[in-house]
Order: C-alpha cells, then sequence, then structure tokens
C-alpha cells in the first residue's frame, strides 16, 4: 500500500484498492507518504554526514523507490544496510533487488524481537557494533500494540548500538486530527491484519529516551530538515506523522 501511495510499481490489485478508500478520507494520504520517504532520504543523508555508514532499516517493507542502501551507498559507497521485514513478500523482492550488492542483505525477522534480529548471521556479518550505526524506525512502531511494548523494543536495540548509535523514527500521530486519525485506524483494520496504534507526541517523544535529539527536534514530518527551496506547508499538522533523529547519549 505504501508503495502504491509512492506511485511505485511493487504493488497489488488489492493495496491499490485500499488506498482509494484511504484517500477518500484524507485527500492528503499519498502527499504524507511522500513526505515520509523524502524525510527518509534526508535522515540518511544527514547520518552519512555524521559519519555514520551501517544502517539498520527495521520494516523495511516491499522495496519502493529511494531505498536506504541507494541513498547511503550513493553519498558513501560501501555504506552497509540491513533491513527488515517479516513479510515474506518484501523480504523476497528485497533478496532478489539486492542480489549482487555485498553491502546489503535483508533479513527476515520481526521487529518485537530484537534480540533474535541482533543476533541473526546476517547483521552480525555485515554490521560492526563497534563502529556507528543508525536504526531508522521509519511508519513501524505504530504497528507495534502498547502490550507489545514499543518503548522496550526501542530499548533493546538502543542498548545494542555503539557510543555513536543512532535513531531515526516517524510514527503516526492522533494529537493533531483526532477524527481523521480514528478513521484511518477502523479502515486500517478493515483491510490490513496488523493493528495500527497512533500516538500523542508526548508519547512517542519518550521512546528516544537514552538519546538526545537533533535539531529541529520532533516535528512534522515536512518540517525535519527540509532541503534548500523545498516548500514548507502553511498547516504541518496536517501531516499527521512525527518525525525525528537522535543520538545515543554516554
Amino acid at each position: 500500500m505504501y508503495d502504491a501511495m509512492l506511485g511505485g510499481e511493487h504493488n497489488f490489485a488489492i493495496d491499490r484498492e485500499a488506498l482509494a478508500a484511504f484517500t477518500a478520507i484524507d485527500p492528503q494520504v499519498r502527499t504524507l507518504a511522500r513526505a515520509n520517504r523524502a524525510f527518509l532520504q534526508r535522515a540518511v543523508r544527514f547520518l552519512v554526514g555524521a559519519g555514520v555508514r551501517q544502517f539498520i532499516d527495521l520494516g523495511s517493507g516491499i522495496p519502493t523507490q529511494g531505498n536506504v542502501h541507494e541513498v547511503a551507498q550513493t553519498a558513501s559507497p560501501g555504506a552497509r544496510v540491513v533491513y527488515v521485514d517479516n513479510d515474506p513478500v518484501a523480504v523476497a523482492h528485497s533478496a532478489s533487488l539486492l542480489a549482487g550488492n555485498p553491502d546489503a542483505v535483508i533479513v527476515d525477522g520481526d521487529i518485537r524481537r530484537p534480540a533474535d534480529i541482533l543476533s541473526s548471521p546476517q547483521v552480525r556479518g555485515l554490521i560492526d557494533f563497534d563502529r556507528p550505526v543508525a536504526v531508522l524506525m521509519v511508519t513501524i512502531l505504530h504497528f507495534i500494540t502498547p502490550e507489545e511494548d514499543p518503548a522496550g523494543i526501542v530499548a533493546a536495540f538502543r542498548d545494542a548500538l555503539p557510543e555513536d548509535g543512532w535513531l531515526a523514527l516517524t510514527h503516526a500521530t492522533n494529537q493533531d486530527r483526532p477524527d481523521t486519525a480514528a478513521a484511518v485506524g477502523q479502515l486500517y483494520r478493515s483491510w490490513a491484519t496488523s493493528p495500527v496504534t497512533a500516538r500523542p507526541r508526548t508519547e512517542i517523544l519518550s521512546l528516544f529516551d537514552g538519546f538526545g535529539l537533533v535539531e529541529p527536534g520532533l516535528v512534522h514530518v515536512p518540517l525535519w530538515r527540509p532541503d534548500p527551496g523545498e516548500p514548507v506547508p502553511d498547516n504541518p499538522s496536517e501531516y499527521w506523522v512525527y518525525a525525528g533523529v537522535g543520538r545515543k547519549r554516554p
């Protein structure tokens, strides 16, 4: 569905049907998805500029436009990327896409089991935890229920990171447009099996416990370090996703 929002080619008829239903509730959905993807790319470029050459992309999904390894390896050839997803279609597509790239792999893993991911041979074979590492949790934690402890999941990855470790995160919020968030959530549950839990800003901010946020902090997704000349929306709260990047505190 996300790929369909971005105008990609790795989606199915059922995804496009669902997207049409979502767009009927909020015509902003496509624009929001593109803003979220643009944040991911800006964040990766920022992190490369900060000295990061290793990335773990959790809940990476079906490959779509502007993948992490493409952005990172364009900015720094040889940058290493581990994608993680538990959807067999996403894993198969990713494996096909990454064939022949020695610096990028896909791991069949579930974010709710951090220890399994961190101990996997693919992660241990490609990621050196004695060097800077960034964990990317982009539009994934709102699929984690309160009972599954999203803060505990983030903490497990944080604790595995080296001193120069980073977290980039986006998360849907129910704070700015609660009626829209509720309607979208209800519709999503009718189409998909994964539950979705939008959260208020304070709760999303608490996920960065142990990290120091870089400027501009936790903001609506199009406001995080827009590229020069990139238009800034008049009403950022219409983009009901928060974004932030933090560096692990000593």
